[in-house]
């Protein structure tokens, strides 16, 4: 996509984070933004962060595991903009710990959240993309949706699925003839926005600011990339899990501390 002005966005879980600094690159060059979010005061506060760069920024209270109220805003904004051209599924939750001692209910949360929400909301919104002169579909997932993570199973399980479900996406439309319709698997390592305090990156692994990520998003929108693999360590972690034997990743990992990272987690 050569141009990004005047194109509608709709980022999920804007208000803050990762989210916020995408809508913010992305209405720096020239974007029209919609931000969604769980927590409206959060979510006004990033109206105002945003009105030096997009004045008539568009805000939603949303709940993306309500698919009602999903269908709802799909309707709302064919109304108020003719549908969206750009989708950003960035809404997640993490949980860590030690599998037993995390509830149930937190691990199907993280599920419901992250992985069925993407597929809920892309399914609400993909026929407008599809419908544009141009369009995209940015995914975020994790490095750790290539990898086991002890201490935090089903957040890299729920990514696992995001990447699979958007790769079964990306080739789905392809083989339809849409190739006008790019899509994107974002797949960071750890972002410092307070969901993995009390991490312990792995090596060679510093923590991403919200804004080199968002920088990077917006270039696989222009360049139509696959894929946002950061920081550079984690561009290699498909080919090594790929062909080294399980033995050998294993020790990898733990080697480079990937397999003990969250054991000290205390985000939100």
């Amino acid at each position: 996509m050569k141009s990004l002005r005047g194109k509608r966005v709709l980022v999920t879980g804007g208000a803050q984070g990762i989210g916020f600094a995408i809508a913010r690159a992305l209405a720096g060059e020239g974007a029209r933004i919609v931000l969604t979010d769980l927590d409206e005061g959060n979510l006004a506060e990033a109206g105002e962060r945003l009105d030096d760069l997009c004045p008539d920024c568009l805000l939603y209270q949303l709940d993306v595991t309500d698919h009602d109220g999903v269908a709802d805003l799909r309707e709302e904004l064919i109304t108020e903009l003719g549908g969206l051209e750009i989708l950003v599924n960035n809404a997640g939750v993490v949980q860590g710990g030690e599998f037993l001692e995390v509830p149930l209910e937190k691990h199907l949360k993280t599920f419901e959240v992250n992985t069925e929400a993407v597929v809920a909301v892309t399914h609400a919104f993909l026929g407008d993309l599809i419908a544009a002169e141009a369009g995209h579909l940015i995914n975020i997932a994790s490095a750790s949706g290539f990898i086991g993570l002890p201490w935090g199973s089903t957040y890299a399980a729920s990514k696992w699925a995001v990447i699979g479900f958007t790769e079964s996406i990306r080739l789905e439309l392809k083989r339809l003839g849409h190739d006008h319709v790019g899509v994107t698997s974002v797949c960071p390592g750890y972002v410092s926005t307070g969901m993995f305090e009390g991490v312990r990156q792995p090596l060679l692994t510093p923590f991403l600011t919200p804004e080199r990520l968002a920088g990077k998003v917006v270039q696989a929108v222009h360049e139509n990339e696959p894929f946002v693999l950061e920081p550079a360590l984690v561009k290699i972690m498909p080919l090594l899990k790929g062909t080294l034997p399980t033995g050998a990743s294993d020790a990898l990992l733990d080697a480079f501390g990937a397999s003990t990272s969250m054991k000290s987690w205390r985000g939100h």
